[in-house]
C-alpha cells in the first residue's frame, strides 16, 4: 500500500479530523486515524465512538488498502515540513509506515483495521437540505447557551426542529435560552432531535470556510451531515427537550431600545466591579436612560454608569448575571438591541432590531438574579 500525497493538504485534513481524537480514549485504537486508501484518493477518519469524522483527499495511488495510524507523531512530524511531496509506504508483515520527505525518511508503526468502528448506517433516515451558512450561524447563535450538567443531558445539545414552517433551532441551560428560526427553509417530512455539543463544535468551524449545500441524514438515533468531501455521523442525544415555548413571556410591555455595542461594553466595564460569586449587575431603566450598576460589598467596589436609550415602559430595576448579557450580546451583530420585560422576577427578552437576513428570526432569554437589598 503506497500514495503521494501534498504534505500541506494532508495536513489540512488531518488537523480537522483530528479535533475528535483524544489522547486518553478508552479505546486505544481511536488515537489513530483510519487510512483507507483508494486509487487516486486517501480518505480519513477519525472517532471519538460517539462521533465519527470522514474527509477524502486527492493522492497519487493505484492501489487499495486500510491502515491506522497514531495521530500525535504523524501530525507532529507534518507540522515541521514546507510544503512538499511525501511518500507514503505501508510495510506487510512488519507494520512500518515508511514516510519519505524531501529532508530523509521516518517510520511509524501502523495498526490493523480489525477493531476500529465503522460508520454506523443510518437505516429509515429522513434527508434535508440547507445552506452551509445558514447552518453555521445556527449552531453560532444556539450553542454558547446550551448547558454542561451532566444530569441534565438533553439540555447539553442543540435542539433542531425541522418541519414544513421552517427550520427551528434551541439551546439552554435553564439560565438563558437562544431560539434561532429560519423560515425560508422547510422540510417535507417534521423532525426533532437534540445534537450533541462537540461534534456540532467541529461542524461549526468547519463550516465557516464552506459554501456547499449541507445534506442531513437522520434517524431517532444518528445524524448525519455531508458536504463536498466531508462526512460527520454523531449520536443523537436520547430524551424528550423541555417545552421552551413555555418560559418565553407572551406579555412583555416594558420595551428598551439601546445600541448594542454600547450597552455591551458598559455591561463589560461595570461587571469588573461586580460580585465575582453572582456576578450580578443591575439595570435602572426610566425616561431615556438605562443605569447599570453593579457592587462587590466585599471588597467596597461598585461602579455606576450611565446609557442613552429609547424606553417605552413603567421604570424598573431588574438584575442579571453580566456572564450572560455579555454572552448574549456578543453572539449579536445588529447595531441596535431590543430587551423586552415584564416584570423583575420574569425573564427578559433580548432581539435584534437590525442587521438580520430575510427569513432569520433570533430570540434570546435571560433569567433575572434576585437584587441584592
Amino acid at each position: 500500500m503506497r500514495f503521494i500525497v501534498s504534505s500541506g493538504s494532508l495536513l489540512k485534513q488531518l488537523n480537522m479530523a483530528g479535533t475528535l481524537i483524544s489522547s486518553n480514549s478508552a479505546m486505544p485504537i481511536l488515537e489513530n486515524f483510519l487510512f483507507t486508501l483508494l486509487p487516486g484518493k486517501l480518505v480519513i477518519t477519525s472517532s471519538d465512538s460517539e462521533s465519527t469524522l470522514t474527509t477524502t483527499i486527492a493522492v497519487e495511488s493505484e492501489v487499495e488498502g486500510e491502515a491506522c495510524v497514531p495521530a500525535k507523531i504523524l501530525m507532529d512530524i507534518l507540522k515541521t515540513f514546507p510544503e512538499q511531496p511525501l511518500t507514503f509506504d505501508f510495510g506487510g508483515d512488519d507494520n512500518q509506515l515508511e514516510i519519505s520527505s524531501d529532508y530523509g525518511r521516518y517510520q511509524i508503526g501502523y495498526f490493523g483495521v480489525n477493531e476500529y468502528p465503522r460508520l454506523p448506517e443510518i437505516e429509515d433516515s429522513s434527508v434535508s437540505k440547507m445552506p452551509s451558512g445558514v447552518l453555521a450561524t445556527a449552531i453560532q447563535k444556539t450553542l454558547f447557551a446550551s448547558g454542561n450538567d451532566d444530569l441534565r443531558p438533553v439540555m447539553s445539545g442543540v435542539f433542531f426542529q425541522l418541519n414544513k414552517e421552517g427550520a427551528t433551532f434551541v439551546s439552554t441551560d435553564a439560565h438563558k435560552l437562544v431560539r434561532y428560526r429560519r423560515v425560508d427553509i422547510s422540510t417535507a417530512e417534521s423532525a426533532e432531535f437534540i445534537m450533541p455539543k462537540k461534534p456540532l463544535t467541529i461542524l461549526k468551524g468547519i463550516l465557516s470556510t464552506a459554501e456547499d449545500e449541507v445534506q442531513l441524514h437522520y434517524n431517532q438515533k444518528n445524524c448525519r451531515f455531508e458536504f463536498k468531501h466531508i462526512v460527520l455521523t454523531a449520536r443523537l442525544i436520547d430524551g424528550r427537550y423541555p417545552n421552551y415555548d413555555a418560559v418565553i413571556p407572551k406579555e412583555n410591555p416594558n420595551k428598551l431600545t439601546i445600541d448594542r455595542e454600547a450597552f455591551l461594553h458598559s455591561v463589560k466595564r461595570v461587571s469588573l466591579f461586580a460580585n465575582k460569586t453572582t456576578h450580578q449587575i443591575r439595570l435602572k431603566i426610566a425616561g431615556s436612560e438605562v443605569q447599570t450598576i453593579a457592587e462587590d460589598l466585599d471588597f467596597s467596589n461598585k461602579a455606576h454608569e450611565r446609557i442613552q436609550c429609547d424606553y417605552d415602559g413603567s421604570d424598573m430595576e431588574i438584575g442579571f448575571n453580566s456572564r450572560f448579557l455579555v454572552e448574549m450580546l456578543s453572539n449579536l451583530e445588529s447595531e441596535h438591541v431590543l430587551l423586552e420585560l415584564s416584570a423583575p422576577n420574569r425573564a427578559g427578552l433580548l432581539s435584534p432590531i437590525d442587521g438580520k437576513e430575510i427569513g432569520e428570526e433570533v430570540l434570546m432569554l435571560v433569567m433575572p438574579v434576585m437584587i441584592n437589598s
